[in-house]
């Protein structure tokens, strides 16, 4: 028996296999949501008349605002479970996508992006604390499926986006269907969430146990903006690149982040079993290894399609190191997992906002090839700091593993 009696009979086991399922659902739900936002940007600003300086102030608020959301999301689970937080925080999102979509003034816009920051931002942290609370339920490397789920949403988000697009659809008419089916699943689903509070109170952790402290965080903080700066780069940049430097037709300049998205949700359907194998360390030196050399690859491309080829290395390589930074925080704050997730999340949109800028302002000012060497060298840093993700437990698998009764699913 484990964790406080979490795995002590066939009924527990089944609310560990329904709650992760509906979390499942709730990343797949957020990923489709994510995408059908930053997928019709274009039809955004055109709808409200947005102007082109004017959009990136509006663009910069919304993981501004997700920022202040993470924080928030902190002092709110020492008050009330995070599921409660997911529980109300993940329809807010879906309601301010629609909110975007039926408005025609500035301040609607504003009004709605700015809601649907701040509630992504609690959306975000409060996902992953339930996924953290889960695996160390399980016993054994989840976290990578629930983000597979959500790369699994992000592409069916951006193909609905491509519909409306290529139909000529209102904002409206795209989102409000998908709002009706999701919505009513996610709150049907949020009764079976599993909280980690019996996990947290084990007493077989309890002894040795260290409160939060940002200077050991801090590493972590780090890996995980530089992995989203390397994303923010191929979401931003992967089009333009190959149309404006590789000489791609506009067609063709789409696919490289469809592919992105798809070789992300391969890699990460396939991580969990890697970090069972040969553990979190290992993994995480791979996939970083092989997204430098994605970036490489682009970085040097004589034509668009050896660009491709670039862009899902990137896929492959980016996908395991975000899930593993927030497996490693929950490992390293076995008692403050949710504090270290919120403060460890904001930095998912620290290297969001500065990636995209970044490259687009190095590229302006010396060349786009040279640029992608930039995201390149941050990505490659996390190989300084992969020791960080080998904390006791980062294998779950061999001798590091839990009873089999905790294996139930």
């Amino acid at each position: 028996m484990t964790s406080g009696g979490m795995t002590s009979g066939g009924a527990t086991d089944a609310r560990l296999r329904h709650g992760r399922a509906s979390l499942a659902g709730s990343f797949f739900a957020q990923g489709t949501a994510f995408a059908l936002l930053v997928t019709r940007i274009p039809a955004i600003q055109d709808q409200y008349g947005i102007s082109d300086g004017l959009l990136p102030a509006f663009l910069a608020a919304v993981p501004v605002l997700a920022g202040v959301g993470s924080v928030t999301t902190e002092q709110l689970v020492k008050r009330v479970p995070p599921s409660v937080v997911l529980r109300w925080v993940q329809p807010v999102v879906m309601l301010a996508l629609l909110g975007v979509a039926a408005g025609d003034r500035m301040w609607e816009v504003g009004l709605s992006l700015g809601v649907f920051g701040l509630a992504v931002g609690g959306l975000d942290a409060s996902m992953n604390m339930l996924g953290i609370s889960l695996q160390r339920a399980y016993g054994r490397s989840i976290i990578l499926g629930f983000h597979a789920t959500w790369s699994l949403g992000g592409i069916c988000g951006a193909s609905l986006a491509w519909v409306g697009a290529h139909w000529d659809l209102s904002l409206l008419v795209s989102y409000l269907p998908v709002v009706i089916a999701l919505l009513p699943l996610c709150l049907v689903g949020s009764r079976w969430y599993v909280d980690g509070e019996a996990a947290e109170s084990d007493p077989a952790t309890a002894e040795g146990a260290q409160p939060l402290v940002f200077r050991l965080l801090l590493p972590l903080c780090l890996v995980m903006a530089f992995a989203y700066i390397g994303d923010s780069t191929v979401s931003n940049w992967s089009a333009k690149y190959l149309q404006d430097v590789l000489g791609s037709s506009e067609q063709l300049s789409t696919v490289p982040y469809n592919v992105y998205m798809v070789t992300t949700l391969l890699g990460r359907a396939a991580g969990d079993y890697g970090v069972r194998r040969f553990g979190a360390v290992a993994v995480v030196r791979v996939g970083t290894v092989v997204a430098g050399a994605g970036f490489a690859v682009v970085a040097a491309a004589p034509g668009p399609w050896v660009g491709m080829l670039g862009f899902t290395l990137l896929g492959f390589g980016l996908c395991v190191i975000v899930p593993q930074t927030f497996a490693a925080a929950g490992r390293l704050f076995p008692h403050a997992s949710d504090a270290a997730v919120a403060r460890l999340n904001i930095f998912n949109y620290v290297g969001f906002l500065v990636g995209s800028p970044l490259v687009g302002g190095l590229g302006d000012a010396w060349s786009y090839r040279g640029a992608m060497l930039v995201p390149m060298v941050l990505v490659l840093l996390t190989l300084v700091y992969a020791k960080s993700f080998g904390a006791q437990g980062a294998r779950y698998g061999g001798g590091h593993e839990r009873p089999r009764t905790v294996d139930v699913g």
